[in-house]
């Protein structure tokens, strides 16, 4: 068997039911598929029962112990050669497998990604909140891109493959949290793996529905980026400390506006000029001037979220207050 698909679920069954019917139309047939059930209280079990004619699929309940655990739960029930992780709020085009199979062949792959896109279906904060994740002016436009800041493809685990190799070598996931995939993709590379992007193997990624859903998303986010920093020192780039300057920009700003107006202003000014270029870039890409607007909220979400937790997590780790 050549793929073993990974489907970590907690308390999502309809948007597993949603995948699953994406699952069952690949157009490569040769896999099999693992629902992992991570201490739900709203459980999937029927759905996983409603494709048991269609799918070679298996449904395992564990106790929770967050994602990167129960991927490992998986990954040592495993019957195929590659594993292909999968979040639970993804969607997927019939051939998705079909340029898996294409692109580790052809490149040589034993750990492997795709990018992520929004679905003509999804509301316009949903579509919002892609462009925010994917705009040159927020995340400097590197997600999806072959190669991050400074070194190889890092996949993330909405989207992301590994070899059995990869697995034996590893033993997979060692946190569970906290930026768990990245942590895993850059031990992976330095042991000697090969990474690559394959931009055909995309996926339509849900995240999440609100902003107020995406705040506490991102601010975790924000976080984990230093936590990973507390494995991999060297992999806290530069551009990971921009979304806590604009955190530290835009409250500046506000609080100067009130006590001093005319430095509050002139700080200003530099907001609109920002603000204006991600609008115009959300108008670009998305030809709505609804999303765009949303988008800009979105774009203020994601910096000041990051930023927060970025600030957060790192004086506890100055402060040596927080553990891994």
């Amino acid at each position: 068997m050549l793929f073993s698909i990974i489907i970590p679920v907690y308390n999502r069954p309809q948007e597993l039911d949603e995948l699953l019917a994406c699952v069952a139309q690949q157009s490569y047939t040769n896999f099999e598929v693992l629902v992992i059930e991570d201490g739900s209280v709203d459980k999937a079990d029927l759905v996983v029962k409603k494709y048991a004619k269609s799918l070679q699929i298996n449904y395992f309940f564990k106790e929770n112990g967050g994602q990167g655990f129960a991927r490992n739960y998986a990954f040592e029930r495993a019957k195929g050669d590659f594993f292909i992780i999968l979040d639970s709020d993804a969607l997927i085009e019939p051939t998705y497998l079909e340029e898996v199979k294409k692109g580790i062949e052809n490149q040589q792959l034993d750990l492997f990604g795709g990018p992520d896109k929004d679905h003509v279906s999804f509301t316009a904060t949903q579509k919002a909140i892609s462009f925010a994740m994917t705009s040159l002016f927020t995340t400097g436009g590197i997600r999806g891109k072959a190669k991050n800041i400074g070194g190889q493809f890092h996949p993330r685990s909405f989207n992301m493959g590994i070899s059995r190799k990869v697995w034996e070598a590893t033993k997979g996931f060692v946190i569970t949290r906290m930026g768990e995939d990245i942590e895993f993709s850059i031990r992976c590379i330095a042991l000697g793996f090969k990474s690559g992007l394959l931009p055909e193997a995309f996926i339509y990624h849900k995240r999440r529905t609100s902003f107020k859903q995406f705040y506490k998303q991102i601010h975790f986010f924000g976080r984990a980026r230093i936590n990973i920093s507390r494995f991999f020192p060297k992999e806290l780039k530069w551009v990971h400390f921009f979304p806590a300057c604009y955190f530290i920009y835009f409250w500046n700003t506000v609080v100067l506006n009130i006590l001093i107006p005319p430095i509050g202003n002139l700080l200003f000014m530099g907001l609109l000029v920002y603000w204006i270029a991600i609008f115009l870039d959300a108008l670009k890409q998305t030809k709505s001037i609804q999303i765009s607007l949303l988008g800009l909220i979105a774009a203020n979400i994601q910096l000041l979220a990051y930023g927060q937790g970025f600030i957060e997590e790192g004086i506890k780790k100055i402060t040596n207050t927080s553990q891994p």
